[in-house]
């Protein structure tokens, strides 16, 4: 697990381009914590970092999905997927939303990751945001479940590691 402080946004941002640079197709983040802790943020910096990477312009809006339930993004040669099920009444409505093809084929981030249940894949990375002060401060909670989702933490490890250095 990887414990961080995230004192303002700038750090916020910081961890999204560390993350952004270790996803791949096929990769599930999973954003948890209360209303205002910034899942939506990160998951917003995250989307602008694999635009930027892929020397694409930015989105014109990187909106919040809570009423759209999900947005895709064009973010090279993966798109990115960004869900928000928040207002989810049962695992099974995910699958209208085509959440399985976008598990298969594109880097999916998903807030309110416990409303999927049984649908939540078994690799994955967690990343659990609380507030801790006034402002934007907060703390990150990462964790790789599986395979993947311990490459994908060790990978973010080393990143964050040399940026610190």
């Amino acid at each position: 697990m990887i414990e961080m402080p995230l004192a303002d946004l700038a750090a916020t941002r910081a961890l999204a381009r560390a993350l952004a640079g270790v996803l791949g197709r096929g990769d599930v983040v999973a954003l948890s914590g209360a209303l205002g802790a910034g899942k939506t943020e990160l998951a917003r910096f995250v989307i602008l970092a694999r635009a930027e990477a892929a020397r694409l312009p930015p989105p014109a809006e990187v909106p919040s999905p809570t009423y759209t339930l999900v947005q895709v993004y064009e973010a090279g040669a993966v798109p990115l997927w960004h869900f928000d099920l928040y207002r989810l009444e049962r695992p099974d409505d995910a699958l209208e939303l085509a959440i399985e093809e976008a598990f298969a084929d594109a880097i999916t981030v998903i807030e309110w990751p416990d409303r999927l249940g049984p649908y939540m894949p078994d690799d994955r990375i967690e990343i659990a945001l609380s507030r801790t002060g006034a402002g934007d401060a907060r703390r990150a909670a990462i964790t790789g479940i599986g395979a993947r989702g311990r490459e994908i933490e060790a990978a973010l490890s080393s990143v964050l590691a040399k940026g610190a250095a």
